[in-house]
C-alpha cells in the first residue's frame, strides 16, 4: 500500500506531472524570451506562461458541434499523463540509479503517445482544417519516427553490454565517459534534435499547426481547460526530451554539486539549439518534412548506426 502510495505522489507531484509542468513551463518562457530578443521585443516576464494556463482554466470548455465528445476531449489527456510517466522515469533512475527491464522501449513508445493524441483529438473534433493538421502530424510521425529510434538504438550498440535498461546505460557512461564523445553518438545526437524539432512542431516542422494556413492546425478547436492540458503537455515535451537526451548520450543527470550546475548547463545547451533552429528557419511543407526525414537523416541515423557497430 505505501508503495503505491508513493508512486502515486511520484506521478502527480515529483518528479512526474506537477514538478515537469513547472519547470517545462519555465522553459517555455525562456523560449518566448529568447524568440523576443532575436525579434528585438522585450518579451513577457517569466511568469507570464502559468497566468495563460490559469487563465485557460478558467475559461469554459466548447464543444464543436458533430466532434466525437469522448476522443476530443481523452486524446490530450492521455498525451499529458505519458509525458508525465516519461519524466517519473527518468528521473527516478537518475536520481536512484535503478530502472526495469526495457525501460528504453517504454520511453520511447510513451514519447509519441502526445502526437498520437494530437491526432486523435483533432480528427475527432469534425473540423476539416483541424482534420488536415492531424493529417500532417501523422505524416510527420510517420517520417521522424525511424531516425529517432535508430538513433537510440545507436547509443544501446555502444555500451557492453547492450542493454535496454536505463540505468545500464547511465552506468556504462559513469564508468568509461559519455557516449557523446564518440563520432557515431555524437551523429546520433544531431539525428535527435532535428527530431526533437519535429516532436515539438517547432520550426521548420511546426507543420500540423502552421497559424497561417491552418489557424492552429490541431489545435485549433480545443479551448478553455482542453487547451491548457494540450500546451502544458508541449511545455512537459520541452523539458523531458533534453533530460532523455542528456539521460541517454551525455551521461544522465548528476544532481549533487558541481555535477548539478553542469546538468543545467546540458540541459540549458539542448534547450538553445531548438530555439535557435525554431527562429532562424522558415516552416517547410509536409512533403519537403517527410523527404528530409525519410531521405537525408535516416541515413544520417543509419551511419551513425554502423560506426557504432565498427566500434567508433
Amino acid at each position: 500500500m505505501a508503495s503505491t502510495l508513493s508512486m502515486i505522489l511520484y506521478f502527480l507531484i515529483f518528479p512526474g506531472l506537477l514538478f515537469t509542468a513547472a519547470v517545462g513551463l519555465l522553459t517555455t518562457w525562456v523560449d518566448r524570451k529568447v524568440s523576443a530578443r532575436v525579434q528585438w521585443r522585450v518579451g513577457p516576464p517569466w511568469y507570464q506562461p502559468f497566468a495563460d494556463i490559469l487563465k485557460l482554466m478558467g475559461k469554459e470548455i466548447v464543444i464543436p458541434e458533430g466532434a466525437k465528445r469522448t476522443g476530443f476531449l481523452l486524446a490530450p489527456l492521455a498525451g499529458l499523463a505519458a509525458v508525465g510517466v516519461v519524466s517519473m522515469i527518468l528521473w527516478l533512475t537518475n536520481m536512484r540509479g535503478t530502472g526495469f527491464v526495457g525501460d528504453l522501449i517504454g520511453v520511447i513508445y510513451l514519447l509519441t503517445i502526445p502526437s498520437l493524441g494530437m491526432i486523435i483529438g483533432a480528427s475527432a473534433s469534425s473540423n476539416p482544417l483541424a482534420s488536415v493538421g492531424a493529417s500532417r502530424e501523422m505524416k510527420l510521425v510517420l517520417a521522424y519516427e525511424l531516425p529517432f529510434v535508430i538513433a537510440i538504438f545507436t547509443a544501446v550498440t555502444k555500451i557492453s553490454p547492450m542493454s535496454l535498461r536505463l540505468d545500464s546505460i547511465i552506468q556504462y557512461q559513469d564508468a568509461n565517459g559519455v557516449l557523446l564523445g564518440s563520432a557515431s553518438c555524437i551523429i546520433a545526437f544531431i539525428v535527435c534534435l532535428l527530431c526533437m524539432q519535429a516532436k515539438l512542431t517547432y520550426p521548420p516542422f511546426d507543420i500540423p499547426e502552421a497559424e497561417t494556413e491552418l489557424m492552429d492546425g490541431t489545435h485549433m478547436e480545443y479551448s478553455g481547460p482542453a487547451l491548457a492540458v494540450v500546451k502544458t503537455t508541449q511545455a512537459m515535451m520541452l523539458f523531458t526530451l533534453p533530460v532523455f537526451f542528456i539521460t541517454i548520450f551525455w551521461g544522465g543527470l548528476k544532481l549533487t554539486g558541481w555535477g548539478l550546475l553542469y546538468t543545467i548547463v546540458k540541459y540549458v545547451i539542448i534547450v538553445t539549439i531548438a530555439v535557435l533552429i525554431k527562429n532562424t528557419n522558415p516552416r517547410v511543407r509536409i512533403d519537403q518534412a517527410v523527404r528530409f526525414f525519410c531521405g537525408p537523416v535516416t541515413v544520417l541515423a543509419i551511419i551513425g548506426m554502423i560506426l557504432a557497430v565498427a566500434g567508433f
